[in-house]
């Protein structure tokens, strides 16, 4: 019997607008499709690389072809990938010329598990310069930066630095009928593979007219995504997560790390039962609105996907998000027919409240 196998896969927490919706869920129940129809021979990381590729393909998304553009019409991109198995951890931060930035984390996690010959420690995260002649040394696919940028993408940003360097109007921000705040998507993927566990990944081509060297959450360790696990007799139980929102703030609250030790830990020690995910994901969103809001940030952004593996041998599909709406697909090896939808939440505006959306799909 071939093994089970989850996969689930987000195209970022913003304002997704109708008349792209239909993209974006082509984009995403391709990449979905494709890890599945894989996974058969492949492992978790191996799903949650090959489905992110996809999406850094995906001239909608903010990743890879066609992400936001540096202040100086550049693109820079961001990625990472984590296991469960062995605590793995790779990512690389603001490369430029590199077709598919999530192949490259995946290197840096490969040689992170190799023994050096004189004992040095491996990096966790390579950027700039130093992570793209990593990328040629270990046969990772480069192209020109130039290949990078998409029309859709080099018009944005023109029409955005022409605002910014206007004298006579001030660039629109967070609450505006449009705003640059509503283009910051990241995408990820969350994988679970009965013969290996859990992983997670997540690229990102980080916020429009940033600094070039900026790098966010997609690169930083805990902040991003994260992947635990234990081993209980024959069953993996453990969490995988992959985040998307406003880098800073993201970093700050170390979010994917501080949402999986809230997972690991018994809310009851005396039962032993574990955490409800539910609890677990409105208390972090909580917590993030309320920190962000004491920084005068209006509109305080994040959204996760989440994967809990528990001791009945279940694997549930979460998704919360602060934002408007956040986009997700997903399949497993049981149901390979790929599923995608886009959540919105209710009351986007909330009236200064904390705008907490909370679910659980069956997968």
């Amino acid at each position: 019997m071939s093994p089970i196998s989850f996969i689930a896969v987000h195209g970022g927490a913003g304002i997704h607008s109708s008349k792209n919706e239909k993209k974006i869920k082509q984009s995403l129940r391709k990449y979905a499709l494709w890890s599945i129809s894989t996974s058969f021979s492949s492992t978790s990381l191996d799903m949650v690389e090959h489905a992110i590729m996809v999406l850094e393909d995906e001239e909608e998304m903010n990743a890879g072809y066609g992400s936001n553009l540096t202040l100086d019409g550049t693109v820079e991109c961001d990625a990472a990938i984590a296991s469960g198995c062995g605590d793995y951890f790779g990512s690389v931060g603001a490369v430029s010329g590199i077709k598919n930035p999530i192949r490259l984390a995946r290197s840096v996690l490969e040689y992170s598990r190799r023994p050096d010959k004189l004992g040095r420690v491996p990096p966790l995260t390579l950027v700039s310069s130093g992570a793209e002649r990593f990328a040629t040394g270990n046969h990772i696919e480069t192209v020109s930066p130039e290949a990078l940028i998409s029309p859709h993408a080099y018009e944005v940003w023109r029409k955005w630095k022409q605002r910014l360097e206007s004298s006579d109007k001030e660039p629109l921000t967070a609450g505006d009928e449009e705003s640059l705040a509503d283009i910051q998507d990241t995408v990820g993927a969350i994988a679970f593979h009965e013969q290996d566990g859990l992983a997670s990944g997540v690229s990102s081509g980080g916020l429009l007219l940033k600094y070039p060297g900026r790098v966010g959450e997609a690169s930083v360790f805990g902040a991003g995504c994260w992947a635990n696990q234990t081993q209980r007799s024959s069953r993996i139980m453990g969490m995988a997560c992959s985040v998307s929102g406003t880098g800073e703030h993201i970093v700050r609250a170390n979010f994917a790390r501080k949402l999986g030790d809230a997972l690991n830990q018994f809310s009851d020690k005396e039962s032993n039962e574990p955490p409800d995910p539910h609890v677990v994901l409105n208390r972090a969103l909580v917590e993030f609105w309320e920190s962000c809001r004491e920084r005068r940030e209006e509109v305080p952004s994040v959204g996760v996907i989440l994967f809990t593996a528990e001791d009945n041998n279940e694997v549930r599909l979460w998704c919360a998000f602060t934002t408007a709406s956040m986009a997700i697909g997903y399949a497993s090896s049981e149901k390979p027919k790929p599923k995608a939808v886009i959540l919105r939440h209710p009351n986007p505006h909330g009236g200064g409240k904390p705008q907490i959306y909370v679910t659980s799909l069956s997968i």
